[in-house]
């Protein structure tokens, strides 16, 4: 299969990812469910909602960079579609990076938000690099 289309399938999953953080740290911050998932209580969800809520906004910016990626490319400007890709991805990653670096206890969380950017970090690099 080619690289670049593993990753822009990464890319698409890592977005969808990071679309579903949206919902829950904007929409469904206070809910019971979002609570247990992030481990806060009623006063502390109440107390961080403008927080998270801003946070969520960053996680759904990044899932559309990655999404346009992916659609830049299969609109036929490849290179230029996954450099946008890595853009979006890489700072999924990267903030996945720093969450279990900071926090070792989170790495379930971790590994959840940079699994997909991971793979399509790699894949793109490469299929950019096979390009040139």
């Amino acid at each position: 299969m080619d690289l670049a289309v593993i990753a822009s399938i990464a890319a698409v999953l890592a977005a969808a990812v990071h679309a579903y953080i949206f919902v829950l740290e904007t929409l469904r911050w206070e809910a019971p469910a979002t609570r247990r998932i992030f481990g806060t209580t009623p006063e502390h969800a109440a107390a961080s909602k403008q927080l998270a809520a801003n946070q969520g906004v960053y996680n759904l910016l990044l899932a559309v960079a990655a999404v346009a990626g992916v659609v830049v490319a299969l609109a036929g400007a490849r290179e230029t579609g996954l450099a946008v890709v890595l853009v979006g991805t890489g700072i999924m990653l990267c903030a996945a990076l720093y969450l279990v670096g900071t926090d070792r206890s989170k790495a379930r969380p971790a590994v959840i938000q940079g699994l997909f950017p991971l793979i399509a970090v790699v894949t793109a690099l490469v299929a950019i690099g096979q390009a040139t």
